[in-house]
C-alpha cells in the first residue's frame, strides 16, 4: 500500500558544495530567485554541505537552478537535485522534514546581533581562522557572530555588521588567513533574508535568555516577646475602719 502524499505539488530542492561560505551564498540566492522555504544544510564532512530547501514545483526548479549557478561562480558545486513530491517515509528518516525549521526557529531572539549584513571567511586549519577573526574584529566595528566547521579542516567565521564595515573586516581578514594558513572562501551577504537568518549558527551567548525566576525561601517570622505593660500607679487613700459595737447594730435595725 503506498504512502499518501501531504504536499501533492510540493518538491524538495537540494545543491550541495564543497565550502560554507559557497553554500550560505548559494542559499541566498535560492531565496531571493523563486518563493521557497529554506528547510537547512546538511553537513556530511571532507567538506561537503547542501543547501535545502522546499516549496512548489515550480519555485523549486527555478531555485535551484539558480543556486546551482551561484555554486558554479564561485567554483564549488557539486551536485543538484529537484524532488518533486517526496514520500513522507522520506521526509521522516532525511533531514529535510519540517523538524530543521523547527530547531532554526529555537534559534531566534538574538536582538544584539540586529545587523542585517554577514560576512563569512572560510580557512582551511583552525589558526588561520581564528587569526582572522581578530584581525576582523580590529578592522572594522563588526561582532563575531559564530564558526562553524565542515570536515576537511575548513573552519568559517561569521561576522555581522553594516555592509561597509563588513567589507572592510573580510579584506583585513583575508590578509590575515594568508599569512598565517590557508583561505579558501569568502562571502559577504548586503541583505540578509529573515528565512536565511534563522538557519546560520550564532553563538550561544548572543542568545536571549529568559531572566530566572525569583527562588522563593521560606522565611519563619519571628514573634517578638510580649512586655508586661506597665500600669499607672494608684493613689493611696488612707482607710479607717469605725468601731461599732453589737448594741448599737441591734438599735439600727430595730
Amino acid at each position: 500500500m503506498r504512502q499518501q502524499r501531504r504536499f501533492p505539488d510540493s518538491a524538495l530542492g537540494l545543491v550541495s558544495t564543497k565550502s560554507f561560505p559557497a553554500i550560505v551564498g548559494t542559499a541566498d540566492m535560492m531565496l531571493k530567485s523563486a518563493g521557497v522555504t529554506m528547510v537547512g544544510y546538511e553537513k556530511i564532512g571532507g567538506g561537503y554541505c547542501t543547501a535545502i530547501v522546499r516549496g512548489k514545483i515550480a519555485d523549486v526548479r527555478l531555485a535551484v537552478e539558480e543556486g546551482a549557478k551561484t555554486a558554479e561562480q564561485f567554483g564549488q558545486l557539486v551536485s543538484k537535485l529537484v524532488l518533486p513530491r517526496p514520500m513522507p517515509n522520506l521526509e521522516v528518516i532525511f533531514p529535510i522534514g519540517s523538524h530543521l525549521v523547527e530547531i532554526a526557529q529555537q534559534q531566534r531572539g538574538y536582538s544584539k546581533l540586529s545587523n542585517r549584513s554577514i560576512g563569512l571567511l572560510e580557512t582551511r586549519g583552525f589558526p588561520a581562522m581564528v587569526g582572522a577573526a581578530d584581525a576582523m574584529l580590529k578592522a572594522a566595528d563588526v561582532q563575531l557572530a559564530a564558526y562553524e566547521t565542515i570536515g576537511a579542516g575548513l573552519c568559517t567565521a561569521i561576522i555581522r555588521g553594516a555592509v561597509a564595515d563588513v567589507a572592510i573586516a573580510i579584506e583585513a581578514g583575508m590578509h590575515e588567513a594568508e599569512r598565517i594558513g590557508d583561505l579558501n572562501a569568502i562571502m559577504i551577504i548586503p541583505r540578509l533574508l529573515e528565512d536565511l537568518e534563522h538557519t546560520l549558527p550564532v553563538a550561544s551567548c548572543w542568545l536571549e535568555k529568559p531572566d530566572p525566576l525569583p527562588i522563593l525561601l521560606s522565611t519563619t517570622v519571628k514573634q517578638k516577646q510580649r512586655e508586661p505593660v506597665r500600669l499607672p500607679e494608684f493613689e493611696k487613700v488612707p482607710l479607717t475602719i469605725e468601731e461599732v459595737s453589737y448594741e448599737e447594730i441591734k438599735e439600727k435595725e430595730e
